[in-house]
């Protein structure tokens, strides 16, 4: 005899999850929450996605998979190491205000700052973050490779720069900052890499 069938759309309960996450933060967000939030009884979401960690990582999978993950294409689509760079600080604004959505990056506020008993998910927010400062490396070093950047270029301090530049974003568009205030600061970056070609 079949099992009955699940009377929820998981993939709607977790992206429903995902923007609690997204909002309050992992610590911010208790179990009462996610019962509001999904419109289910805890049992039903340890049955569905296990413990509340083990919820918020894969919450913080589908945004990676989803928006979150956007800059990022961006940067490798780009025709140009600028044209790239340009693009992803661009769709990160864009991502970050998106009207009615959660402001900033879920991965950098989710859990900026946690308890000692949350350390593991800190942590692993923290890799994801240094994953991303290695993309923008990487693009910057093709760049140089292809004399796009003089050989002599700190490529990792710009990496840095450049990462540092998308957290600030994520932060400015949480405290409320316009989307039209945060794109006028693109040019300003880009300006960085014209330095490095002159």
């Amino acid at each position: 005899m079949a099992g009955r069938p699940r009377e929820f759309d998981r993939d709607e309960a977790l992206a429903k999850a995902r923007d609690a996450f997204w909002s309050h933060g992992y610590e911010g967000t208790s179990i009462n929450d996610l019962v509001a939030a999904l419109g289910l009884a805890s049992s039903r979401i340890y049955a569905a996605f296990g413990t509340k960690e083990e919820l918020f990582r894969e919450a913080v999978s589908l945004y990676r998979d989803g928006e979150g993950g956007g800059a990022i294409k961006a940067l490798q689509a780009g025709a140009t190491v600028v044209e790239g760079i340009e693009q992803m600080l661009r769709v990160a604004v864009v991502t970050y205000t998106q009207p009615g959505r959660p402001r900033g990056c879920m991965v950098v506020t989710a859990a900026a700052n946690c308890s000692a008993d949350n350390a593991s998910v800190m942590n692993w927010l923290a890799d994801h973050r240094r994953a991303r400062t290695r993309a923008i490396f990487d693009r910057l070093q093709k760049g140089a490779e292809q004399g796009e950047l003089p050989p002599l270029a700190d490529v990792a301090a710009l990496a840095d720069y450049f990462s540092t530049l998308m957290s600030g974003f994520s932060t400015q568009a949480r405290d409320g900052v316009s989307r039209s205030k945060l794109l006028a600061v693109i040019p300003m970056a880009k300006r960085v890499l014209r330095d490095q070609q002159q």
